[in-house]
């Protein structure tokens, strides 16, 4: 009995069916979980379990450029578990999401989620783990306009990249620039003036307290913090950072020889900004049988 009961409670969690609702799959099922999930779903029983207080900060990000349409797509989904993220159901969720959001050309993050609510009901049930549609960009890219996309380590990273011409050696070397280096902004006059102004005052006050600057002139002493800020932040700009496919040169000089510009990017990193779970797995597995 006990391990019926290990099984409903498995199959509630999976399902959010009640628990007599389980129970009866099961018996019908011969207690084989997924055909117990399969049979609440053909009874129109199963839903997608609520897991609003769960942590999903893994996953996977995605981007594809439909030559056709001329749209190109970036997007984010989370998961709970980097297990999960590497499942077939999961890669196929992240396929028919980038499908669905293309068919449909949505251009609203409601909406989005609003199309691929099935799909992501569906992957819940059979995965068991709370699923999020975190963000997205579809862009309609003009005709002569060069594409760069890249995708690294399965997703944990994807960039996308538009050129002000075509030219798709080069767009995909700025797209794994972009993946590598982490730049922010396309050129210094992208920085918004108050995080111009957050850094200087950040720069001025380490300045005062190094040693060998505290005797320096007030005038002297805003020439070197001047310096300093425009080095930290010039790191986080594209045109000025390196360009991986070749660190003699800087993006903005391999622009330069091509006679091409940069006229969007986007990167996504999975996870970032979220909360991360701290457990730790083989802990969470003795909580569970220790219940």
């Amino acid at each position: 009995m006990s391990s019926m009961i290990e099984q409903i409670k498995v199959l509630r969690e999976r399902t959010g069916a009640g628990m007599m609702d389980c129970k009866k799959a099961l018996e019908e099922t011969n207690c084989d979980i997924e055909k117990a999930i399969d049979w609440l779903r053909e009874k129109g029983i199963a839903k997608a379990a609520k897991k609003a207080s769960r942590i999903a900060a893994e996953g996977a990000t995605y981007v594809t450029f439909d030559a056709q349409q001329r749209k190109a797509l970036i997007f984010e989904i989370n998961c709970e578990t980097d297990f999960v993220a590497n499942s077939d159901a999961f890669k196929k969720l992240v396929k028919d999401s980038a499908d669905a959001i293309l068919h449909h050309e949505i251009h609203c993050i409601n909406c989005c989620k609003d199309a691929v609510k099935d799909l992501f009901n569906d992957a819940t049930i059979k995965l068991g783990e709370k699923l999020d549609f975190r963000r997205y960009e579809l862009i309609d890219v003009e005709a002569g306009r060069g594409v760069g996309t890249y995708i690294h380590m399965k997703g944990k990273i994807s960039t996308l990249v538009i050129l002000e011409k075509e030219d798709e050696e080069l767009a995909k070397g700025l797209a794994m620039s972009i993946a590598a280096n982490s730049p922010l902004y396309i050129a210094k006059e992208d920085i918004p003036q108050e995080v111009l102004e957050k850094e200087t005052a950040i720069q001025f006050e380490a300045a005062k307290n190094e040693e060998k600057l505290k005797d320096k002139p007030e005038a002297a002493l805003r020439k070197i913090v001047e310096g300093k800020v425009n080095k930290s932040l010039s790191e986080q700009v594209l045109l000025e950072q390196k360009y991986l496919l070749d660190d003699s040169k800087t993006v903005k000089e391999v622009l330069k020889e091509k006679g091409n510009s940069v006229l969007k990017f986007v990167r996504y990193q999975v996870g970032e900004g979220l909360e991360k779970r701290s457990d730790n797995f083989a802990e969470e597995v003795m909580k569970e049988a220790n219940k």
